[in-house]
């Protein structure tokens, strides 16, 4: 670790000029070379204690920051096409209404309630949260092709029914907000655990943006608790990222992370607007329930001091709103951990999730820890067949990996 330290400053002392230098040429801009080369300098102390030091250091890190930059222009091209086809949805244009930030402007205006809710959430994703079509079939856990006929359907409707696509003024927002808050998550929710294997583990970029969007709805809608739950679920999972993912590429299940590494100011946050929103006396809607989850979670200093009966509890509460299996399985979770594995098992098995891969890598622990290695090997093993996200692959295979078996 030492010498990679010191090969790492040797390049910043003798090789920095020349990388910036060399990048400036390239893409005909001084500010954004010296940006893409401090990330590549970022890169090398994650991945050379890894991988080992290159033999050619300087020409590594020009090559790690050109493909960085390209990776960002691409995706700023690609943003900028979806934002001008958002735009050319509508028949002509409209004054601002209530919305001053573009992108939170173009989410609402596509949220538009003439749509079917699932149908208004994947086109907006496409075209505004910049998504693609399989990121977005795995959210809705569909096949792509299914998705992308959905997008297509939903464009077409749009063009034949003549739908006005205007920028919505304030008295328009309560009718889309549900809608937004649903792309906001999913965004939220690639950024946390990036579906697509090539891409990072977390994608701090997708995240942040779902914040700084969540926190303006907020601002818009101060009296909607669905947008003020949505931004301290969003605040209390990111307050948890730097502790989950090892230094090696591996998830870190959230039993054994370090919660020294957990950002409190967050938390903080997260805590205030939970507390707030019960203090209200109103019903709390699925966001405000899912935010008071975490809550608990990452108010226990330790995961033994969980206080897995309010968890489930919340999670019965949530049931009423939302009965989807998904939510049924994260309830199992809770149960297995305070009432034992073997009735957490009971209610996975009963649920028709055998294509997503939590659903197999949650069968693959609770059957580990009643001592069916077996089972567990295979469940293992179908849940890494079916998972996209490479830190969590990594996790699944060493798992399974420390299992006896054939």
């Amino acid at each position: 670790m030492t010498d990679i330290g010191e090969a790492i400053s040797r390049v910043h002392r003798e090789e920095w000029a020349r990388v910036v230098a060399t990048l400036a040429r390239r893409l005909g801009d001084l500010d954004i070379a010296e940006e893409m080369a401090a990330e590549a300098f970022a890169t090398a102390v994650e991945r050379w204690p890894v991988d080992g030091v290159p033999p050619n250091l300087g020409a590594w890190l020009t090559t790690t920051a050109h493909r960085r930059a390209i990776d960002r222009l691409r995706r700023e091209v690609r943003r900028e096409e979806w934002h001008r086809e958002a735009l050319m949805l509508a028949d002509t244009p409209e004054p601002l209404g209530a919305i001053d930030d573009d992108r939170l402007r173009l989410i609402f205006t596509c949220c538009h309630p003439a749509l079917a809710m699932p149908a208004r959430i994947a086109l907006t994703l496409r075209m505004v949260g910049g998504l693609t079509v399989p990121e977005i079939a795995r959210a809705f856990l569909v096949h792509e092709t299914a998705m992308g006929r959905r997008i297509t359907r939903a464009k077409t409707k749009i063009k034949a029914a003549r739908i006005p696509y205007g920028v919505p003024f304030r008295d328009d927002l309560p009718a889309r907000v549900s809608g937004v808050l649903a792309v906001l998550y999913l965004i939220f929710n690639e950024g946390y655990l990036a579906s697509d294997p090539g891409q990072e583990p977390v994608r701090h970029e997708l995240t942040a943006e779902a914040i700084r969007l969540a926190r303006l709805v907020v601002a818009l809608l101060p009296a909607d608790g669905e947008a003020a739950g949505l931004l301290a679920l969003m605040l209390l999972t990111e307050a948890r990222r730097a502790a989950r993912v090892s230094p090696d590429g591996e998830l870190v299940a959230l039993r054994d992370q370090d919660r020294g590494a957990w950002d409190r100011e967050l938390i903080a946050e997260g805590h205030a607007l939970v507390r707030a929103r019960l203090a209200t006396g109103q019903p709390p809607g699925r966001y405000q329930i899912l935010a008071a989850i975490n809550a608990v979670h990452t108010d226990a200093p330790d995961a033994r001091d969980t206080d897995w009966s309010q968890i489930v509890a919340l999670y019965d509460q949530l049931l009423r709103l939302d009965p989807t299996p998904i939510v049924r399985l994260n309830r199992a979770v809770a149960v297995a951990e305070l009432d034992g594995p073997q009735l957490g098992l009971a209610e996975v098995d009963a649920l028709p999730l055998d294509g997503y891969h939590a659903y197999h890598a949650t069968r693959a622990e609770l059957l580990r820890r009643l001592g069916r290695s077996g089972e567990s090997r295979a469940a293992y093993g179908r849940a890494i067949d079916l998972a996209g996200n490479s830190a969590e692959r990594a996790y699944l295979t060493r798992r399974r990996d420390q299992l006896a078996g054939p």
